[in-house]
């Protein structure tokens, strides 16, 4: 319990004014007799003011760096700014023989403001295509969809749309997402569209977003042998396929694929979202 300056001074003339023995008069008091002699003793140094409550002073930090050595530190991160925090330890280590850790340098530049933000890279993409779509055929958007089913886990639904009509070419429900499953969706649109068959001027540009599937050397040099190019979207930045993305909503949306279908069944409803 905490005494205010009072309390300790109206503990001290009881005591003083008590008819019974000290020891008895703090007993009953509830105050232990260290305490009371330590309130005493600054009671006969500073009178009321000295029974105050004291700050606590800091202990002094065994293996803090001296003053000189300090600046010593500072000037050297000002003489060669382009060194990081450990790249100054270690050069004030090898230069003065005496070892500093790079936590030590960094808060003592810290303290200093020497600490440099890093250099964030702001990362923009435009609301639209600079060259929109004019014809069909002319840009296929391809991208992976998560779907859970109860009871069986996660699968990938592989699915290619043409940009200009978004009409959906093909889908393919796989296990993987793999540069492969990628090229049996593309091998779907192309036979259903007739493109694997017939010679045109210019095959459909690939955009697709940077997964592993879609920048595999695989896959890279399967589009090389189907004569087409490939576009991928600003990382960070879905709204480029929004168009697919917007579908593969509206399909979870519709056929609540984490709830009420099996495989097969499952394959049944996206057909079916697909033909309505």
């Amino acid at each position: 319990m905490r005494y205010s300056a009072s309390e300790k001074y109206e503990s001290i003339r009881t005591v003083g004014q008590s008819s019974l023995s000290i020891k008895q008069t703090l007993k009953r008091l509830d105050i232990c007799r260290s305490t009371f002699y330590g309130w005493l003793k600054r009671f006969e140094e500073g009178g009321i003011d000295g029974l105050a409550d004291r700050k606590p002073k800091p202990r002094s930090v065994w293996n803090k760096l001296p003053e000189p050595e300090q600046q010593a530190i500072v000037d050297l991160a000002l003489d060669k700014p382009e060194l990081s925090p450990r790249e100054i330890a270690v050069t004030y280590t090898d230069e003065q023989a005496r070892f500093v850790s790079e936590s030590t340098v960094y808060r003592l530049l810290k303290a200093q403001d020497l600490i440099t933000s890093p250099a964030y890279i702001l990362m923009q993409a435009s609301d639209q295509f600079q060259h929109s779509t004019q014809r069909v055929n002319e840009m296929w958007q391809t991208n992976f969809t998560y779907c859970k089913v109860t009871g069986w886990g996660w699968y990938y639904l592989s699915t290619v749309m043409d940009d200009f009509s978004r009409y959906f070419l093909a889908w393919r429900l796989c296990t993987t997402m793999s540069a492969q499953d990628v090229k049996d969706t593309l091998d779907d649109a192309l036979a259903f569209t007739g493109l694997d068959t017939v010679k045109v001027k210019h095959k459909p540009r690939l955009l697709s977003d940077n997964g592993p599937s879609y920048v595999a050397a695989d896959l890279a040099k399967y589009l090389a042998e189907q004569d087409m190019e490939h576009t991928r979207g600003r990382p960070y930045h879905p709204q480029t396929q929004g168009k697919i993305e917007r579908w593969h909503r509206s399909l979870k949306n519709r056929i609540l694929l984490e709830h009420y279908y099996l495989p097969g069944e499952l394959e049944t409803a996206i057909q079916d979202f697909v033909d309505h």
